[in-house]
Formats: structure tokens, C-alpha cells, sequence
């Protein structure tokens, strides 16, 4: 068993970071070190020679989010052991768990385990639920569960090949990110900055007013869930046309996919 399980995350809303801690605490018997790359401003530099490395990230549009793929950058590894975990929103993971495979094995992993799980859906709402309130406490013992099964593989000297991933490649294509928002309500903003603080991508301002820059969003909604106030809101024509589609199509529920 490896000393220490390292996990990285992007994690706008806290979902993926809550299934990678539960992986760790199913692993048990280790020390847990955490790189959170979600407000890193720039890539990380890290560099790994033992332990276990447990990688989670969100799914957009089924592919990583290349925000996660600059923050990954300085991320490198000699054959270190790695557990992907992808994240998305009740519809489907596509091809971000093999894409985020390929990024690993190429910094120097090896993947030994792959797990897809659900979270609450960015574009979400009480009116419009999409995987509401997920990860639930079914989806964290699934977790953990999954980090046992790991567990137990390692310290018998088993389970350390690549497992089958699905997906294709080349990737599908990644559609452009950026240029639409939430929006601030003046009427309802106390202007406290969490919005700002939230922000993986640092282009909310808080000020006299909240401005936002809508080129850098990533639609991730962090800012529009965490508001105390419930002052910010997304509203755009092409999102709630998403919305909706979501919520027709893609209700049913769906369970974590498990690659051992």
C-alpha cells in the first residue's frame, strides 16, 4: 500500500471533491495530501515519485475542461499509480474519462483504476433540477466502496494494468466556452464577494457592483449556488434551451461507472 494518496481536483462546486475524498477514505491506511486546482492561479508543480495519486475533474460537453488541462501542466509522475475519477451531470462522460486517461499515462501514471460519477449539473436549478443534491449519500458509499476495492486490489499485488475505458478517439470536438454569464440582481447583492471568491477563473469583480467577464465563464454556476443572497443567476437563451433539454432527456437516474 502506498504511505501517502494524493488527490487532485478541479472542483468549482465541491461535487468532484467530495467523491475523490471518499475514494481516499474508502483507501484508508494512508496519509491524504490534497492539490486543489481550482483557484490555482497558474499550473501546478508537482512532481510524484510514490504514493497514489487519485485524479478528478469535471466533465463539459464530454471532454476535460482545458482549463484542467493548463492546471495539470506541471503535473508529472514516474509510474506512480493513479485512480481518474471523471464527474458529470446525469447526461454523459463521453470521452472525458480515456481523454483524461491519456493525459495521465503521458505525465508518467499509470491508470489502474477509473470511476465516472454524477453531480448536481451546473445548469441546475430548484425549478429545473438536473442531478439534484448529487453526489448523494448512495453516490459517496459508492466511493468509498470503490476506493476499498482498490485498496484491497494493492495490497494484494493485483489490479495494477491499465483497465478498459470507454471512448473514442480522436476526441469529440470541444465546443467554444465563454461569452455568456450569470448576472448580478443589485436588488438582492449585499456585494460580500463570495461570488469572486468562488470563481475558478478569477474574472468576477466586486467593487461599488459585481462585474463580471463573460470571454473567461466557464458556466461552472459555483457563483450562482454558493451566493448567500441568491443574487446571481444564469439567463440566456442557448442555456435555457440546454436546460430544458436536460431536464426532458436526461431525468432518469444514472449510477457511477466503475473501471477496474
Amino acid at each position: 500500500m502506498p504511505v501517502t494518496t494524493h488527490l487532485i481536483y478541479f472542483s468549482p462546486t465541491s461535487t468532484t471533491k467530495m467523491i475523490v475524498e471518499q475514494i481516499a477514505e474508502g483507501i484508508g491506511d494512508t496519509s491524504v495530501a490534497h492539490h486543489d486546482l481550482t483557484r490555482l492561479k497558474g499550473g501546478l508543480d508537482l512532481r510524484l515519485d510514490d504514493g497514489l495519486a487519485v485524479i478528478g475533474v469535471p466533465v463539459y460537453a464530454g471532454r476535460v475542461p482545458e482549463i484542467c488541462l493548463e492546471r495539470l501542466g506541471g503535473l508529472s509522475a514516474s509510474g506512480v499509480p493513479a485512480v481518474l475519477v471523471v464527474l458529470y451531470g446525469n447526461r454523459a462522460f463521453e470521452d472525458a474519462l480515456i481523454e483524461l486517461r491519456d493525459v495521465a499515462v503521458a505525465k508518467g501514471f499509470t491508470a489502474i483504476a477509473a470511476g465516472a460519477f454524477i453531480g448536481e449539473h451546473s445548469y441546475s436549478t430548484t425549478t429545473q433540477p438536473i442531478a439534484a443534491h448529487r453526489p448523494d449519500p448512495a453516490d459517496l458509499a459508492k466511493a468509498r466502496e470503490f476506493g476499498w476495492l482498490i485498496a484491497r486490489r494493492l495490497r494484494a499485488g493485483i489490479g495494477l494494468a491499465m483497465p478498459v475505458i470507454p471512448g473514442d478517439v480522436p476526441y469529440r470536438e470541444r465546443p467554444p466556452l465563454g461569452g455568456v454569464a450569470p448576472e448580478t440582481d443589485p436588488g438582492l447583492c449585499t456585494l460580500c464577494g463570495t461570488c469572486a471568491a468562488l470563481c475558478p477563473t478569477f474574472v468576477i469583480k466586486v467593487d461599488d457592483r459585481v462585474l463580471t467577464s463573460a470571454e473567461g465563464c466557464l458556466k461552472c454556476c459555483a457563483c450562482t449556488k454558493g451566493c448567500p443572497a441568491g443574487a446571481r443567476t444564469l439567463h440566456h437563451p442557448t442555456v435555457e434551451t440546454r436546460c430544458e433539454m436536460l431536464v426532458n432527456q436526461c431525468s432518469e437516474r444514472k449510477e457511477p461507472a466503475l473501471f477496474l
